[in-house]
């Protein structure tokens, strides 16, 4: 189990304040201030809807996704981008690993600066996800 939630510093209430962080016992918790009451909220089910959300966006567009990731790590062969294809059209295989092992604060920091944010309500639900926008002249941009 992660010693910190995957989108800490991602996350934010419905009055745009940051959800904090904190383990109870040995689980990772988002903390809500309720008006005063802090909520802690276990960061597994919330992690693991981002993480499906984030399927969602992969999903029909993961030859193009593996044609950027084999060239962006410079291996722009046929084997490498058929395993990187393959990894991504079966992600949902991969969000327990992703949950267990964590994402490093470095693709956090970088998810922030491009525009990912996550909106909980005071019970801990998922009331908005902002996702990146594409760039233009980028994947379904028709100028």
């Amino acid at each position: 189990m992660p010693a910190e939630p995957l989108f800490k510093g991602l996350i934010s209430d419905e009055f745009d304040r940051p959800v904090g962080t904190a383990l109870v016992g040995s689980e990772p918790c988002y903390v809500i201030n309720d008006a005063g009451f802090l909520r802690h909220v276990p960061s597994r089910p919330i992690d693991l809807q981002i993480l499906q959300s984030f399927g969602q966006q992969i999903e029909g567009n993961e030859e193009l996704l593996a044609d950027q990731a084999s060239k962006m790590l410079g291996k722009d062969d046929l084997f490498t981008h058929a395993i990187l294809e393959s990894q991504l059209k079966n992600i949902e295989q991969h969000y327990e690993t992703i949950l267990e092992m964590g994402i490093p604060e470095e693709t956090r920091a970088y998810l922030g600066m491009m525009g990912f944010k996550v909106t909980l309500d005071i019970r801990g639900e998922i009331v908005n996800i902002e996702f990146p926008a594409a760039s233009p002249g980028g994947p379904g941009d028709d100028n």
